[in-house]
């Protein structure tokens, strides 16, 4: 039987009661804290044997809060600390046994640390991680990374390893997989997102010249903030142009 993990459950992650809810239900609660969260996610999860939900004489899946905060350390394991599924697995595991467990740092590298992942306060803002941390948090093999690598959508740096952000691009790139969306499809994509960048860095790289500091401070947060409007656009005409194709 699966029990709350008893490291990080006090990380923020609202739970519904006491009361069973739906697999739509507990996307809602996870997504504050992890907004790339899908429903596929969640059932890739289920297939791993990282949960167990109930089931309903119908065959719908229902979770417990119990659920709902196992689900949150596997995000959490996966996010900070980068660790394949079958380690996030035994982890889990020690914690419903009362061990200690003890994670590496946040962003893959220093000293171990005690107890559940932290909440990224102190963590740098541009970390650098290996390949086989890339592929252990992707989930994917040494071959799949290269086409990634082939097809553009993943680059890694000059002096070696990758951006952590790359960590998010791979696990999407990997989520398009199960929907048989192949690297070559995703070309249209990426290029779509240079295109992007690039109308965002013609509106910020004057500011970044300016010899005021808080100038070229304020040309980072203006980079953010058409950052997050070009991708809130994307995603509206998406969802245009899908409901009108659909109806």
């Amino acid at each position: 039987m699966q029990r709350t993990p008893t490291g990080g459950a006090g990380n923020g992650t609202a739970t519904a009661g006491d009361r069973l809810v739906s697999i739509g239900t507990v996307l809602n609660l996870l997504r504050d804290e992890f907004p790339e969260v899908t429903i596929s996610k969640i059932r890739f999860l289920e297939t791993e044997g990282l949960v167990e939900p109930q089931r309903t004489a119908s065959g719908y899946r229902k979770f417990s809060p119990g659920h709902v905060e196992r689900l949150a350390q596997v995000l959490r394991m996966q996010r900070d600390h980068y660790l394949p599924l079958k380690v996030i697995r035994e982890h889990l595991d020690a914690l419903e046994r009362g061990e200690q467990v003890r994670l590496p740092a946040a962003g893959g590298s220093g000293e171990p640390q005690d107890g559940a992942p932290d909440s990224g306060a102190d963590r740098p803002t541009a970390a650098r991680i290996g390949r086989e941390e890339l592929l252990a948090a992707a989930e994917a093999g040494e071959e799949e990374l290269e086409l990634w690598e082939s097809y553009g959508l993943i680059s890694p740096l000059p002096g070696g390893g990758y951006d952590a952000e790359v960590v998010t691009v791979a696990k999407l790139v990997a989520e398009f997989g199960r929907f048989g969306l192949e690297p070559r499809h995703l070309r249209a994509v990426k290029a779509a997102a240079d295109r992007e960048a690039d109308l965002v860095e013609q509106v910020v790289a004057p500011l970044r010249r300016h010899r005021n500091p808080q100038t070229r401070a304020h040309a980072e947060a203006t980079a953010k903030e058409l950052a997050e409007l070009s991708v809130r656009l994307h995603s509206a005409l998406i969802q245009a142009a899908l409901g009108v194709r659909l109806h």
